[in-house]
């Protein structure tokens, strides 16, 4: 297996299961989990929602970034990403560069089923968050399409299923 794949990146839209499947995904292939956001609270200490309220989205998306840069350097990890960190060409470049990226796909109805009742997601506190969804996807799913090295319909099966299909692909890339 090439070195340059011994980390992978979960990347797609809030409620496709990046962080639970990556958790799954990490326990295992025996890696590291991260998870980019959890990663951006511990060094700051405030939620995501704060970081937000006071930075605005630009502020959060500086950080993301900063965070991004650190933790691609690290080796044998799974890092569940924020819907929106491939925002940023620099973020595309460098989860491209550095290992094996799968888009976890979800359609809208199912990311809204996901996130009905989470109030830490700031893009969604709207009255519209089906409109929202789409709107993010609409912008967003060309951008992790094109730094996918395999993707994946989490809409459609279980966590198990799609990590043991992750793994599969992941091996064989």
């Amino acid at each position: 297996m090439n070195s340059q794949f011994s980390n992978i990146y979960l990347v797609g839209p809030m409620g496709a299961g990046k962080t639970t499947v990556g958790r799954l995904l990490a326990r295992e292939l025996e890696k590291q989990f991260y998870d980019s956001d959890r990663e951006i609270e511990t060094r700051t200490g405030v939620d995501i929602p704060t970081i937000f309220e006071y930075e605005g989205e630009e502020g959060f998306r500086r950080r993301e970034a900063e965070v991004l840069h650190d933790l691609v350097a690290l080796e044998d990890i799974v890092l569940a990403t924020g819907g929106g960190i491939i925002l940023r060409e620099e973020n595309r470049r460098l989860l491209r560069d550095h290992g094996f990226v799968v888009y976890l796909y979800c359609p809208v109805a199912k990311q809204v089923e996901r996130t009905a009742r989470d109030t830490h997601r700031p893009l969604l506190q709207t009255a519209d968050p089906k409109k929202r969804l789409t709107e993010l996807l609409a912008v967003r799913a060309p951008l992790y399409e094109s730094i996918a090295d395999y993707t994946i319909n989490t809409g459609e099966c279980a966590s198990r299923q799609a990590v043991k299909k992750i793994i599969q692909a992941y091996r064989n890339s």
